[in-house]
């Protein structure tokens, strides 16, 4: 497969991801993106806004983009597990979704000037610690299609608890 090839799967992939994640949670009213309906206490909002703060702002922005994380919740480090999973009461979950929509637009941009084997411009040092390897765009597309459509999977079933809504009726 030559390169503009892997590259239109990747990112055609990936796309086809976040429409999924958006078309998940489309028609909930906002108390129904925040209720929480498993166990674990997570909401459907609060899934939105760690694809935005988690995955594409850090993944693109910030490690393969090199800008500073000064987007994090206040008061929180990245090693706060939940932190990127937080909405405050007075945030709108409208403006979660479009803040998740303005952060994909930013990732695509970014993702735009680089070549698949571009080095990451910010690394973490803990990832090798980790048992993990970032060494290319290309290995950061694949992980957030990954998480991205790992989530998606989880708003499908948290949409059919709450609605009775299947993205793939069987």
């Amino acid at each position: 497969m030559h390169a503009g090839a892997e590259r239109d799967l990747l990112l055609g992939r990936l796309a086809g991801q976040r429409r999924h994640v958006l078309a998940a949670v489309d028609g909930l009213s906002d108390e129904q993106l925040r209720r929480s309906v498993l166990p674990s206490g997570w909401n459907a909002v609060g899934l939105v806004r760690h694809l935005t703060l988690g995955l594409e702002r850090y993944w693109f922005g910030t490690v393969m983009g090199g800008a500073p994380l000064d987007y994090w919740p206040a008061g929180l480090g990245p090693d706060d597990g939940a932190a990127d999973w937080r909405v405050g009461d007075e945030e709108s979950p409208a403006e979660v979704l479009e803040e998740y929509r303005r952060a994909v637009e930013a990732s695509d941009a970014v993702i735009e000037g680089l070549e698949l084997s571009a080095p990451p411009a910010l690394p973490e040092a803990w990832w090798p610690d980790a048992g993990l390897s970032f060494p290319d765009l290309r290995s950061v597309v694949v992980h957030v299609l990954v998480d991205t459509a790992t989530h998606a999977g989880h708003l499908d079933a948290v949409r059919e608890i709450i609605d009775g809504h299947q993205h793939l009726v069987l």
